[in-house]
């Protein structure tokens, strides 16, 4: 039996004394943040909002498989939060605008009630150029009379995991939704209104396709409202798509039990959690950055050089923990081998990187901090 199949659905139950810790947790983590964000410069603000923003537009799409391209979704979030930034292009794709869009929708404008018709344009800012020429999904409207299955493993032998509602339920039930997220009961704590809100929706599945992606901007759009913020310092997408395989576990196994979800919330607090502490370790690596261009404000550099200093300055402590080669250079770069030896020279030379003990074909850079802590 589905969740939905249940006599008393959608009346949830959950423990929330058994919550408190997680609350309590999430909440010291949110008031770290905002002190941190707050005693930041009004610039390292914009560059923390826009790499969470950045996140959550690649990150809610490669949850469901698809990949934009980072580069274009950079330039959307740059352009449409007027925040020019060094090493940005102007590149952008009908995909990545329309997503960004949506999601500054979702949280900017927090206390805007939630429609149907708000609903079914998000859908549709999700499929800017249309449904395809072979494709049968409804875009800007609810799904189809045929029954909304999630499904694995051999088309001739596929693995069941849910069924949403039958599609002569589904407005009914959308509208009970709708009326409680905009008139939630008296006394529900708001976070767990919003781990509730995305249970709730992503059971239904009101759309043919993008019902992970409308159900996170609306969970965005929750967390924006318990916060009192509308500007978004994390991702809580880049958080479940660190946990893909046991967010889909814990959806399938909430979706085909009781209306007591304590578990579930359990795991979407803890989750939130996750999200929070990545968006300090974000906040500190934005604080790096700008330090970095303060610092070096004045030097002359090409675009290359520009590009790939970002790029490290953006996973300090991470991808490139190891430094930067001459090869990695020609990738990041796409120059010849050449060109990327004069330009790293040239880095080099302006005291951008410093050189790793070791030679030759193995010689690694670092990006250095440096003038001021060289003094």
């Amino acid at each position: 039996m589905h969740i939905w199949e249940q006599s008393d659905w959608p009346q949830f139950k959950w423990d929330e004394a058994a919550l408190r810790p997680k609350l309590d947790a999430v909440r010291l983590l949110q008031g770290r943040l905002l002190g941190r964000t707050e005693a930041a410069p009004k610039r390292v603000d914009l560059e923390v909002e826009m790499d969470a923003l950045i996140q959550n537009a690649i990150r809610t799409s490669e949850i469901e498989g698809e990949h934009l391209d980072v580069g274009s979704v950079r330039s959307s979030v740059a352009r449409q939060l007027s925040l020019e930034r060094a090493g940005v292009s102007g590149r952008t794709t009908p995909e990545s605008e329309s997503l960004v869009k949506l999601l500054l929708e979702a949280t900017h404008q927090p206390d805007e009630p939630l429609s149907r018709d708000q609903l079914c344009h998000w859908q549709s800012m999700l499929f800017p150029e249309g449904p395809g020429l072979l494709s049968k999904i409804r875009v800007g409207e609810l799904r189809g009379e045929q029954p909304m299955q999630v499904v694995s493993g051999r088309t001739d032998r596929p693995k069941v995991h849910f069924e949403a509602p039958p599609r002569d339920r589904l407005d009914t039930e959308l509208e009970v939704f709708i009326k409680w997220f905009n008139d939630p009961p008296t006394g529900i704590d708001l976070l767990l209104r919003a781990g509730i809100a995305h249970l709730w929706l992503i059971t239904l599945h009101p759309f043919d396709d993008g019902n992970g992606r409308v159900t996170r901007a609306v969970t965005d759009r929750a967390l924006a409202q318990a916060e009192r913020q509308s500007v978004r310092f994390y991702s809580l997408s880049a958080a479940i798509m660190a946990r893909r395989n046991t967010y889909y576990d814990h959806l399938e196994q909430t979706q085909s039990g009781g209306l007591v979800i304590t578990a579930w919330l359990a795991w979407f607090l803890d989750t939130l959690g996750e999200a929070l502490q990545q968006a300090l370790s974000r906040v500190d690596r934005v604080l790096v950055k700008a330090r970095f261009w303060q610092e070096y404000t004045t030097t002359v550099l090409n675009e290359r050089q520009i590009k790939v200093l970002n790029r490290l300055l953006d996973t300090t402590g991470e991808k490139f923990e190891q430094g930067i080669n001459a090869r990695k250079y020609q990738s990041l770069a796409k120059v010849s081998k050449a060109t990327a030896t004069r330009d790293l020279a040239e880095l080099l030379g302006k005291g951008c990187l410093e050189r790793l003990p070791g030679g030759g074909r193995s010689t690694r850079y670092i990006v250095s901090f440096g003038r001021n802590d060289k003094e």
